[in-house]
């Protein structure tokens, strides 16, 4: 975004933080909408990152902080001084405080609780004991909640009491408790304005209440949504306390942040997010590792080649149709691999069933074999007129499509099976596998026809 004076964003907050004008440096923030926000504190220097987040009100900073990708927050707020990142902590919302905080080295994380409010602290080291994806890590516990021997009247007093603190929350619905904090029922804020003051909530509460537990997965939660046009779904513990509510928009944007890591894991960025303002070592090293094992699963492919180089060299043709071969077969085990990698997420199989995948995938593996290695068999009859070079290209690539499609599906549930993360190994270890028999395939047929291919 340009700004009046000819100035990209960045450089109008760069010209505003040296001015030390907090009320000048809110109000152009106010004026952005939150796509050009982080692009340009992407664009500010670290120390400017730092000092506007100094110079901010602890709101603005809770703002900029939620807007920004969870790595930077954590970065940023790691290089703040404890009192500071509590006072900008405590403007977040529940779910978020446990997120970034969780997110923190245990140093300053302490730090930073030791120095928030004991109350709320404690709320935040309850949130961080959940897993991030189930619903009691998801989960949000700014709601209201009131005892079931209240009155219609005592809420509403309560209510415009503390208008200004219960103006954030996402209101729909009020919680009816127990004594004991058990949920008993729910109200429709319709239901309390139009019911006369001395009613209790008994008396118009309804007490069929579908609820979720904290250990609800997010897989479970994406499910209950799909089934229930609510914004929000009550959480409750073991003992069916309520412990806080879960939003829809949160389970959908969970869902987001998983995919996410998912693609960066798939594609090799492990270690978790990467942003390009991240230590160059640190993002060299993560991408090395990656990069490193590959190496050495490709000079193992290659090693294959080598064995049959005097068959390459007298049939030069089948140089064309080694890669061809290998990534068609490649492309065929990823589809399989990322069928078992949303069925094991949506708990459809288990690692346990691996004979029925293996069955199910080698039923599509024969078809989609057959149909390729024709369409490649053909092409290589009628580019060098010799049907002998279709039926080495076209029965290699059948062989190994029906091999791929078998080890994509299987793979992950092995992996899942030993512990190991199939998002990230599954692709590697298919790769590797359908290269090498896909170059053993090719080269081993043309070989045992090689007086016809000459």
């Amino acid at each position: 975004m340009e700004t009046t004076s000819g100035l990209q964003s960045w450089e109008e907050l760069e010209n505003l933080l040296k001015q030390k004008d907090r009320s000048q440096l809110e109000a152009y923030i106010e004026t952005m909408n939150a796509g050009e926000l982080v692009r340009a504190i992407f664009h500010l220097s670290k120390d400017d990152q730092i000092q506007l987040l100094n110079l901010l009100s602890p709101d603005y900073s809770a703002y900029l902080i939620e807007e920004i990708p969870d790595a930077k927050a954590t970065e940023l707020i790691e290089e703040l001084s404890a009192d500071k990142a509590a006072s900008i902590i405590n403007e977040m919302w529940s779910d978020d405080q446990a997120d970034l905080i969780g997110s923190l080295e245990e140093k300053s994380a302490e730090a930073i609780l030791a120095s928030m409010n004991p109350e709320e602290a404690a709320e935040v080291r309850k949130l961080i004991s959940y897993k991030e994806d189930t619903a009691g890590g998801i989960m949000i516990t700014e709601y209201l909640a009131f005892p079931e021997t209240a009155t219609v009247g005592q809420v509403i007093y309560d209510m415009n009491q503390h208008a200004e603190e219960y103006s954030d929350y996402h209101l729909q619905y009020v919680y009816v408790i127990s004594p004991q904090g058990k949920l008993v029922g729910v109200l429709r804020l319709r239901d309390l304005l139009l019911t006369k003051p001395s009613t209790l909530l008994t008396n118009i509460m309804i007490r069929d209440i579908l609820s979720v537990n904290t250990s609800e997965t997010l897989d479970g939660l994406l499910a209950f949504f799909d089934d229930h046009d609510f914004l929000g779904v009550p959480v409750v513990n073991e003992k069916y306390k309520l412990v806080g509510v879960v939003l829809r928009k949160d389970v959908l944007e969970a869902e987001g942040d998983r995919s996410d890591a998912e693609f960066m894991r798939l594609q090799g960025i492990v270690g978790g997010e990467e942003l390009r303002t991240m230590p160059l070592s640190l993002r060299s090293r993560r991408r090395l590792s990656w990069l490193s094992l590959n190496i050495v699963l490709n000079v193992i492919s290659a090693s294959v080649i080598a064995l049959y180089q005097d068959t390459l060299s007298t049939v030069i043709a089948l140089a064309v149709f080694l890669p061809i071969i290998s990534d068609m077969s490649g492309c065929s085990g990823n589809q399989a691999v990322a069928v078992s990698m949303r069925e094991l997420s949506l708990n459809i199989i288990k690692p346990t069933e691996l004979f029925r995948v293996l069955w199910q995938e080698l039923s599509v593996g024969i078809i989609n074999g057959v149909v390729l290695g024709i369409l490649i068999g053909v092409g290589a009859w009628l580019w060098k007129g010799n049907p002998y070079l279709g039926l080495v290209a076209g029965g290699a690539l059948a062989i190994n499509t029906l091999v791929a499609v078998g080890l994509g599906g299987s793979i992950p549930l092995i992996l899942k099976r030993i512990g190991m993360d199939p998002a990230l190994a599954s692709s590697p270890i298919l790769t590797t596998i359908t290269d090498m028999l896909g170059f053993f395939l090719v080269l081993s047929f043309a070989t045992l026809l090689l007086p016809m291919l000459t």
